[in-house]
C-alpha cells in the first residue's frame, strides 16, 4: 500500500495558572490547557494521526502520562518521535488537515502563524498544512479545547527500485528513441524520421 491515512484526536480542559500552548505557539490567554506535558492539544492530535497512519501505536504508548520525565514537556518532542516512526516505516507526509474546536481564544487571526509553525515542526511546505477552528456551539464544552487531525502519508520510493535511464538503455539508438518519445508526448514535437540509405541499383556490383 503506497498511501495511508491516519486520524488523531485530543482534548484538554482549560486550567488557570499555566501557559496556553497550541500548535507549538504560546498564546496570550488567561488560562492554559491542563495536561501532564505542556497540554498542546494540536500537536498531540497530529502525533496520533502520524502514528496511526503507520499503525505504530499512540502517543500514550510512548509517553505515559504518569511518567515524570514528560512532566511539562514540550509536545514537539512527541511529534519528533512520530516523524521518526513514520520515516522508519518508509513513509513521508503528503498533507495534514487540522481542526481545532474551542470557544476561546480566536484562532483565525493567528492561523497562518500556527500553520507555519506546524509546517516547520513537520519539516514540510506550508501548503501541506491546514489549520481551521470551530466553536463548540451547543455542545456545552466552552471550557475545553479539542483537536481533530488527519494525516495523509505516502511510501518513500525504494532507491534500489529507481533505475537511471543509463541502466536500462543499452544503445545510443535506444536513447535517441526515448528522447524522441518524450518530446513527442510532452511537447508535441514530431518524431524524427530516420531515412534509410537509398541505393542506386545501377551502382551495385
Amino acid at each position: 500500500m503506497d498511501i495511508r491515512i491516519g486520524f488523531g484526536w485530543d482534548s484538554h480542559a482549560f486550567k488557570p495558572g499555566v501557559p496556553l500552548r497550541i500548535g507549538g505557539l504560546t498564546l496570550e490567554h488567561p488560562e492554559g490547557l491542563a495536561g501532564h506535558s505542556d497540554g498542546d492539544v494540536l500537536l498531540h492530535a497530529v502525533t496520533d494521526a502520524l502514528l496511526g497512519a503507520v499503525a505504530a501505536g499512540d502517543i500514550g504508548s510512548y509517553f505515559p502520562p504518569g511518567d515524570p520525565r514528560w512532566k511539562d514537556a514540550d509536545s514537539a518532542i512527541f511529534l519528533k518521535l512520530a516523524l521518526e516512526e513514520l520515516a522508519h516505516a518508509g513513509y513521508r507526509i503528503v498533507n495534514v488537515d487540522i481542526t481545532l474546536v474551542l470557544a476561546t481564544p480566536k484562532i483565525s487571526p493567528i492561523a497562518d502563524r500556527m500553520r507555519a509553525r506546524v509546517a516547520e515542526l513537520l519539516d514540510v511546505e506550508l501548503g501541506q498544512v491546514s489549520v481551521k477552528a470551530k466553536t463548540p456551539e451547543g455542545l456545552n464544552q466552552d471550557h475545553v479545547a479539542q483537536c481533530h487531525a488527519v494525516a495523509l502519508v505516502e511510501r518513500i520510493p525504494d532507491q534500489d527500485d529507481l533505475k537511471s535511464i543509463s541502466a536500462v538503455i543499452e544503445t545510443q539508438r535506444q536513447l535517441e528513441d526515448v528522447v524522441d518519445d518524450l518530446l513527442a508526448s510532452v511537447h508535441g514535437v514530431p518524431k524524427r524520421r530516420t531515412d534509410e540509405p537509398v541505393f542506386d541499383t545501377e551502382d551495385i556490383t
